[in-house]
């Protein structure tokens, strides 16, 4: 430890302690000077830390495998790589991720007098995290970081900020700083839970299970609360249709029975039949936001009874519009749900999730039979669904799928719904969240390959979005984490040029088109293993031989540019001057 005097260590060991004693299993860094301190103390406690090639791919990683094991991961950057780590913030902020983004900042000695990359980097933070401070003394980096972890595990999780100055992280303190202190204990607690008001609960229960037409629709506080397998059972007993809020992690396989797809009338169009004919909705775990109509008609029409459960009052406080609101924890309300009483022992009737079933698979057959008449073909490029059905396809049981871009994104969650109707049960699958950020496939790729070492990763990226953040890719080859990325390559930033073709006046494309960029000479120059398709005939022995070579592999698919049904929905709802 270099000069200093026995019994004490540097403020950034006292993190790592502290970091260590919350259960914190990865850290992400960029590593600069001023994480020398704390990587110090990673090292003595030998806590893996992943060096990224840049800060936003480390905020990336970090909320990528915080999605998959819902335990904290921490993203490590030196005051001047703050803001490149804001976009992992917001990403992190739209998807309720609950990241700890440790910063550094110019000494506190010196603070508002022009310190060393002096930024207000607390309050730049702030409204894209549930909390933002700064550490003050060293002594107390302990009680900083179990509150800040409170913070973001408890009621409605989310990502947190902690800003360290250089001063206090260089400085050296008595080993047991504050440890005389309460809590005495500060490992890792379990998130306080919120029991339902039984007054509350009783009537709303009995309105789910008396209702002849009910839907669940199941958002991420589903997911970070644990609760799937109690939404599973409760859809299961009850004979409920599920439903996913768009953006939002998958909450169950789409093989799964119950499961429809997602609260969406343009990705899945039967969503539109069940909600707007049902006559009670259940939205679990999510908000009532853009993507749900705000509560309204005609997403949700005036006859539905609209029903809110949330685990914490800040998601009841989005919730104003629902005809009625329940704090409580999302498993033990579909727990309760499960095991709720029939009212005069009626028997519970399937034909309502019979219907919806039957919708599904007509709404796959129709969607299989337009595709094979319209786009298909051996003798040109590739239609965006039909890439990521035979990506899919060619997938195990058990291998992660990770989609990024527009589009295709777009396109990806319709094939998706296709390849569970079918009985394909993925490991899981990650996408962007609510605010669409652009980049982030390549490194929730690499944390899925992390977290399940012995699966295929695969990635389907728009060439757009791999332009956004594929530099990540070389953390792939530095850590041993061979994964398998297919470009979508149709030449541009076809989400958006599509919409221009609509929109203006001589339908030309402005500033969204690109080169033909040889992406998988890019992966070959690198190390790994790299293959460019023209047709689909091409498509599948391609990916087999990509997942066979065991490197980090790249499969340059030319595809065509052809338009979502909710980019079209929403470039005429743009034309009309508004999205909502």
């Amino acid at each position: 430890m270099g000069s200093l005097e026995a019994g004490k260590v540097r403020g950034g060991i006292l993190l790592a302690q502290a970091l260590k004693k919350k259960g914190v299993k990865r850290v992400f860094t960029l590593s600069g000077g001023f994480c020398n301190p704390a990587l110090e103390g990673f090292m003595q406690l030998q806590m893996p830390v992943v060096n990224c090639p840049h800060e936003q791919v480390a905020g990336h990683m970090a909320d990528g495998h915080t999605r998959i094991s819902r335990v904290p991961a921490v993203c490590l950057v030196g005051p001047e790589g703050f803001a490149n780590a804001v976009p992992a913030m917001l990403e992190a902020w739209g998807e309720r991720t609950p990241v700890i983004f440790v910063t550094g900042s110019s000494t506190l000695k010196r603070r508002g007098s022009g310190g060393f990359k002096e930024i207000d980097d607390v309050s730049i933070a702030r409204p894209l995290t549930k909390h933002s401070i700064s550490v003050t003394d060293g002594t107390r980096i302990g009680e900083f970081v179990d509150r800040a972890w409170k913070i973001a595990v408890n009621g409605y999780p989310g990502p947190v900020h902690l800003s360290v100055p250089v001063d206090i992280m260089f400085s050296s303190f008595e080993e047991d700083a504050a440890s005389c202190e309460r809590p005495f204990d500060t490992g890792p607690a379990r998130p306080v839970r919120a029991w339902p008001d039984p007054e509350a609960l009783e009537p709303i229960l009995d309105s789910i299970v008396s209702a002849r037409r009910p839907v669940i629709i199941a958002g991420h506080g589903v997911w970070w609360s644990g609760s799937e397998n109690s939404l599973k059972a409760a859809a299961r007993e009850r004979k409920l249709p599920v439903f996913n809020v768009p953006y939002h992690r998958k909450v169950l396989g789409q093989e799964c029975r119950e499961y429809m797809g997602l609260a969406d009338f343009h990705q899945y169009q039967p969503s539109k039949h069940a909600i707007q004919n049902s006559d009670v909705a259940v939205l679990v775990g999510g908000r009532l936001d853009n993507q749900m109509n705000f509560g309204n008609p005609p997403f949700f029409p005036n006859s539905t009874r609209l029903i809110c459960v949330n685990g914490s009052h800040e998601e009841i406080e989005y919730n104003r519009a629902a005809d009625d609101v329940l704090l409580c924890h999302p498993g033990e309300f579909l727990d309760r749900l499960a095991a709720w009483r029939n009212p005069g022992g009626r028997r519970v009737e399937s034909e309502w999730l019979d219907e919806n079933l039957a919708m599904r698979g007509e709404w796959v057959a129709k969607t299989l039979s337009d595709l094979e008449t319209r786009e298909n073909g051996d003798g040109g490029k590739i239609h965006p669904l039909q890439l990521s059905l035979d990506v899919q396809d060619e997938m195990n049981q058990g291998d992660w799928l990770v989609f990024d871009g527009g589009n295709t994104h777009f396109w990806s969650e319709i094939a998706a719904n296709i390849v569970g109707w079918n009985g394909k049960k993925l490991g899981g699958i990650l996408h962007p969240g609510n605010y669409s950020l652009l980049g982030v496939g390549v490194s929730f790729a690499l944390s899925a390959k992390a977290a399940n070492p012995d699966r295929n990763v695969v990635l389907i990226s728009g060439d757009g979005a791999f332009l956004s953040g594929g530099l990540s890719v070389e953390a792939a080859f530095q850590e041993n984490l061979p994964i398998t990325v297919v470009i979508d390559n149709n030449g541009g930033l076809d989400c958006i040029s599509q919409q221009q073709e609509r929109l203006f006046a001589d339908g030309r494309h402005f500033a969204t088109d690109f080169r033909d960029i040889p992406f998988h000479a890019m992966f070959e120059g690198l190390g790994g293993h790299g293959e460019l398709v023209r047709t689909r005939s091409e498509l599948r022995p391609a990916l087999r031989r990509a997942m066979a070579s065991g490197k980090t592999a790249c499969v340059n698919a030319k595809c065509k540019g052809v338009i979502s049904p909710i980019v079209l929905a929403t470039t005429s709802k743009r034309d009309r001057a508004s999205i909502e």
